[in-house]
């Protein structure tokens, strides 16, 4: 028996190596998968083929919509200067979203063992939509185009490579997490700057177009290189498994993710507008998402060591603590400098909650069913980032100013730290210990 399922393992390993897409595809006869430490390969080449994989696809998914902050900033000045920039944020919102959104439906196609073709296939969309955003004039076609179409392709790509990670890395899980989370960081830094770049020299149009050119080359080798490594496992339940909601400490812990999000990406989205609004040049205060995105790979690589020495919860608590700080502090920023010292600060701790939000969810139930888990989560956390920055966009237009709506969304991310700290008690339940 032991020797048949060495076999079976083996013969799964050479298909994701070797197979042509849509190969492992096809349904195969469901087992049970082992969460044994032994049988990860926890490293090796392909295993790290893996990671850079899910780096691509972060920067083609994470990392474009966290350039949303040059849209608005464009938007509000050119294309949509007669919409409110509140509604405006309404499109970047939704993109933020539906990163996470359609995380339920494929997440529960990864446990199942569908993953290359929907991959492919959501990959190639996004190309198209993106070439088609530069095509649009009016207010509803950008929802359409870039908030709704666009954000549901990033959602279709991103959602299965944190179960991919998961079946090739256990006890590196942390350190395997922070390095693909880095593509998100990349890609925030690169197309901000290209954006703003291109847009006087070749126009909106060729811009977009470029951009599709780049998504096509990241895409690619995600599509290359990404590959399950566990047989599927049916895991009862079907699309919702609401029995995982029975564990108390799950449950608090999705409901952190919804508050989190109400107020994590307010200065992302909006930093770059008030930099401008306090009087730096235009031509810097771009600069200012790439500067958070940049440093937020630190904040990425570092979480995910840290995780595995200290435990996930013992280093998103601190962290997402410090981000409610930068958050308060940044309407308090009015010059250059704070500006810079903000931005960078922020990036760095957002960027570890980012990375490192996954992780308590893979020891929250079995492997077998993390797609569906991840899903379930990141659906619930969706519903906060599609609510938070226009909420944040109406504070300011109610007020006329950035100090209301540092204090509503780092109040909300206060409230995060305490779900965090009840979820980190729920699940240790003493005081000290590595959760």
């Amino acid at each position: 028996m032991a020797d048949t399922r060495s076999d079976a393992l083996a013969l799964e390993l050479d298909a994701a190596v070797s197979s042509q897409p849509g190969e492992n595809d096809k349904k195969e006869s469901f087992e049970t998968v082992s969460d044994s430490d032994s049988d990860y390969p926890d490293g090796g080449l392909r295993a790290w083929l893996i990671v850079a994989g899910t780096i691509a696809g972060n920067a083609s998914t994470f990392g474009y919509v966290n350039a949303w902050g040059v849209f608005q900033s464009f938007y509000e000045e050119n294309l949509l200067k007669d919409v409110s920039p509140s509604n405006i944020a309404w499109i970047g919102s939704i993109q933020y979203s539906l990163v996470f959104l359609p995380g339920l439906i494929t997440g529960r196609l990864f446990d199942l063992g569908y993953f290359k073709i929907p991959y492919l296939v959501a990959s190639i969309l996004l190309v198209v939509f993106t070439l088609l955003v530069g095509q649009c004039t009016q207010y509803w076609h950008f929802i359409l185009c870039q908030g709704i179409a666009t954000g549901l392709m990033c959602g279709a790509i991103f959602g299965p490579t944190v179960g991919v990670v998961g079946h090739w890395f256990r006890r590196k899980r942390g350190v395997a997490l922070g390095f693909a989370a880095i593509g998100s960081s990349i890609g925030g830094t690169i197309f901000p700057i290209a954006t703003h770049k291109l847009i006087p020299l070749v126009g909106f149009q060729w811009t977009m177009r470029i951009l599709a050119l780049m998504l096509v080359c990241t895409l690619g080798f995600a599509n290359l290189t990404l590959a399950r490594r566990l047989p599927p496992k049916n895991v009862k339940g079907g699309l919702l498994n609401l029995a995982a909601f029975k564990n108390p400490a799950f449950t608090v812990y999705c409901i952190s993710g919804f508050v989190t999000f109400l107020g994590l990406y307010t200065v992302l989205t909006y930093i770059d507008v008030s930099a401008a609004t306090f009087g730096v040049s235009p031509d810097f205060s771009f600069y200012l998402v790439s500067i958070s995105n940049g440093c937020s790979l630190f904040g990425r690589i570092g979480g995910g060591f840290a995780s595995d020495k200290f435990g996930p919860l013992n280093v998103l608590i601190p962290m997402t603590l410090i981000s409610a700080g930068m958050t308060f502090a940044w309407p308090h920023a009015r010059t250059q400098s704070p500006l810079i010292v903000i931005a960078a600060l922020y990036g760095l701790v957002s960027g570890v909650y980012v990375g490192v939000l996954p992780l308590p969810l893979m020891e929250l139930g079995e492997t077998a069913d993390v797609g569906r888990r991840t899903g379930m989560a990141f659906t619930i956390a969706a519903l906060g980032a599609l609510a938070g920055p226009p909420i944040s966009g109406a504070i300011n237009a109610a007020t006329g100013g950035f100090d209301a709506v540092g204090y509503y969304a780092g109040g909300t991310i206060i409230l995060a730290v305490m779900l965090l700290i009840i979820t980190r008690q729920l699940t240790l339940r003493r005081l000290w210990g590595k959760v």
